[in-house]
């Protein structure tokens, strides 16, 4: 996959929710040829991939609540990998994730990242994992229960995971008057990225033609790297500016700051 499908994965973000109860059911054939086809393809960086696993789901996630509630009733996890030797392999892992989520809800099939809650051994004796590799997150891919469970809706606070900090307390820089459009709608979509336990670590700069993401602070919490959430935000960044016509590229920066978004903009664009 050498484009990303800017549109479908837009409206996948909009849409997109945790699921953590599914219905058992096996996928069918040709959506998780699909989704092994997307886990092969989408590969933007050298140092993260994602497998599909279809063995030992129901111990991988057995047992585990956490903080995300249990897992229930999946056929099938994907399990993002990333070479530890890479200073910025957390943030290739939730940019490289997220776009595999948001394709599995493209075909209308539940996921949710689980970052911590997860069995590590289970999931790393499921894969092949090679040198200096370990499995920095997972996700379960099934089709959700109809109807939201009770405990989802504990977990999720009736609705309130899904609220989220203002602009006027993540953003800083380039005052908002001076905005273009692409740059509204950029940060829009990387304010309703998921991150661990909603806690939205990201802060983004703003200069003419630019967005750069940092992290809210050094400390992670929950045992999951603020760095992984960052590159969902990410590839959410990307997303709305390709969305609005805007094509750039990714710079990796050193701690607190995690990445920094360049637009390529013709000179007669009219969202310069």
């Amino acid at each position: 996959m050498t484009e990303i499908p800017c549109i479908r994965w837009y409206e996948a973000a909009q849409k997109r929710r945790s699921r953590r109860s599914f219905n058992s059911s096996p996928i069918a054939s040709d959506l998780l040829a699909k989704i092994d086809k997307v886990c092969k393809e989408f590969k933007p960086f050298h140092g993260i991939r994602a497998v599909v696993v279809s063995r030992s789901v129901d111990k991988v996630f057995k047992g585990i609540v956490g903080h995300y509630g249990k897992i229930r009733g999946a056929t099938v996890f994907i399990a993002f990998i990333g070479d530890m030797n890479d200073p910025y392999i957390h943030e290739k892992a939730g940019y490289t994730g997220e776009g595999i989520i948001l394709e599995a809800t493209a075909l209308n099939l539940g996921t949710c990242w689980v970052g911590a809650s997860f069995n590590p051994a289970v999931a790393s004796s499921s894969v092949q994992l090679r040198k200096n590799e370990k499995v920095l997150a997972v996700t379960p891919v099934g089709y959700a229960v109809e109807k939201v469970s009770f405990e989802e809706k504990i977990m999720t606070g009736f609705g309130r995971t899904h609220k989220r900090k203002s602009l006027f307390e993540l953003v800083k820089g380039l005052e908002e008057s001076k905005w273009p459009e692409w740059i509204k709608t950029a940060l829009e979509a990387a304010r309703i990225a998921p991150s661990a336990v909603n806690r939205q670590p990201w802060r983004f700069n703003i200069e003419p033609g630019s967005i750069t993401i940092s992290v809210d602070d050094l400390k992670d919490t929950y045992n999951i790297p603020k760095r992984l959430d960052c590159g969902i935000a990410m590839l959410h960044i990307e997303i709305a500016a390709l969305y609005r016509g805007i094509r750039g590229k990714w710079e990796f920066l050193s701690p607190p700051q995690v990445a920094r978004f360049v637009a390529q903009i013709p000179s007669d664009s009219a969202f310069a």
